[in-house]
């Protein structure tokens, strides 16, 4: 079948410049002889005005030139079309896109969507609602909620809001069900992860595999806060996973299922890979095994 993309932009997300970013895309699929048609993104997430251009056109690949949040959205609302996925990573933190090896200079992401490899990878829902590779609830949560107000964006911001809050930061209360078993802890974040990124190339899951059907679970507990940084990067060093009968006792938590349940006992807040969403105080987390085909270097 011939290819037909869909390129959406995001104007406004991450820092990087998009100047002469059309002009790239326009130049390049050209070359190759590849009909295409270029949209902005929408603030509402909701892309199924395109659902009728894509039958009709036959349209085989959506590339998104944006962060996580944006990647989130547009494969969440065509989970369900035979489409493929391209990024070109001009978000604040590009976990997804770092995870595949897609480089964010975009002449080079480009050349990745039209010689790379569609290849299907996991992704979950919580509480109903997609993600693509990453749920945070507490101190991290907190951190992108008020990143989402900030009117500059960018690594130097979120690194002084991280900062700001470190001090002030305080653990919460949940009771965590997985893998046939039920604990309660108090912790300064759970991460909820289908790749090993946090963002910006910082690891908080080593473990983690875009498609290995596993969501991989970090729990930061309660601890004297010099110790908590040193604990995040011995454990992102040493990589190690465990049961969670055999971790219950350690600083940071880390282990692997197909889906659990957070009970969320002191409202802590929520983001959703990088945006912030409403918080619930029962959460349900299932793996949604090659939920989407993602374009990843050959």
């Amino acid at each position: 079948m011939r290819r037909n993309i869909i390129y959406i932009i995001n104007p406004i997300s991450g820092v990087q410049t998009k100047s002469g970013l059309r002009q790239l895309i326009e130049k390049k699929s050209k070359e190759r002889n590849i009909p295409f048609q270029i949209v902005h993104s929408v603030a509402s997430g909701d892309y199924s005005f395109l659902i009728p251009t894509i039958q009709e056109k036959q349209v085989t690949d959506i590339v998104i030139a944006g962060g996580d949040g944006t990647v989130n959205q547009v494969a969440g609302s065509f989970l369900h079309l035979p489409v493929n996925f391209g990024i070109l990573p001009f978000g604040s933190g590009n976990g997804l896109a770092y995870s595949a090896k897609i480089p964010k200079d975009p002449s080079k992401a480009l050349d990745i969507v039209f010689d790379g490899k569609p290849s299907a990878i996991d992704g979950f829902f919580v509480n109903g609602k997609f993600a693509c590779m990453l749920c945070g609830l507490g101190f991290d949560a907190k951190v992108a909620h008020e990143f989402a107000e900030q009117p500059k964006r960018g690594l130097k911001t979120y690194a002084a809001l991280v900062s700001r809050n470190f001090f002030s930061a305080a653990p919460y209360l949940f009771t965590v069900e997985a893998n046939g078993l039920s604990f309660s802890t108090e912790a300064f974040f759970i991460s909820v992860a289908n790749s090993n990124q946090f963002g910006n190339n910082f690891t908080i899951a080593p473990k983690a595999l875009l498609a290995d059907g596993l969501l991989d679970i970090v729990i930061a507990k309660k601890s004297a806060k010099p110790l908590l940084l040193f604990n995040l990067i011995k454990q992102i060093l040493a990589g190690k996973l465990k049961k969670i009968e055999n971790s219950l006792d350690q600083p940071i938590i880390y282990f692997q299922t197909t889906k659990l349940v957070i009970h969320n006992r002191n409202n802590a807040p929520m983001h959703i890979d990088g945006d912030p969403v409403n918080s619930y105080e029962k959460i349900e987390i299932e793996i949604a095994k090659e939920s989407f085909r993602l374009i990843q270097p050959a």
